[in-house]
């Protein structure tokens, strides 16, 4: 997980977490979808136990994801269905082909890209290490 993180974050200059009028918000839903995509990425090291079939996710569905999310954070409020119907259904979803695998890449991105992300404190797992 560490490494998938640290990976995501190889583009990441103090410019790009600077370039938008809503800094706060910016970086922690930056980190957290880092933290979604490392997540994906790690369910394919278990092969069938991970994924039902397996998908090629790599990094350009991250920068998409980045590039869309830097855009939605020019609007007033996040408009939160918007940024998860495109994250989970375009950039993500639009190669899944399983249903079950569908399902599952949807009810992750509901943890990591929620409303509760943005508060400190906020934990990705509930036994609170992540």
């Amino acid at each position: 997980m560490k490494a998938n993180i640290k990976r995501s974050y190889v583009s990441v200059t103090q410019e790009i977490l600077e370039e938008t009028s809503k800094p706060e918000i910016w970086r922690k839903l930056l980190f957290s979808l880092s933290f979604y995509h490392a997540v994906i990425q790690e369910r394919r090291k278990f092969g069938p136990l991970g994924w039902n079939k397996s998908y090629a996710f790599n990094d350009s569905d991250l920068e998409t994801t980045f590039t869309m999310l830097r855009l939605f954070l020019e609007q007033d409020e996040v408009p939160w269905e918007a940024l998860i119907f495109v994250t989970g259904h375009i950039n993500y979803g639009g190669r899944v082909t399983d249903d079950n695998d569908r399902v599952l890449l949807m009810t992750a991105l509901a943890k990591y890209c929620c409303v509760d992300a943005l508060k400190d404190g906020y934990k990705f797992s509930s036994s609170g290490v992540y």
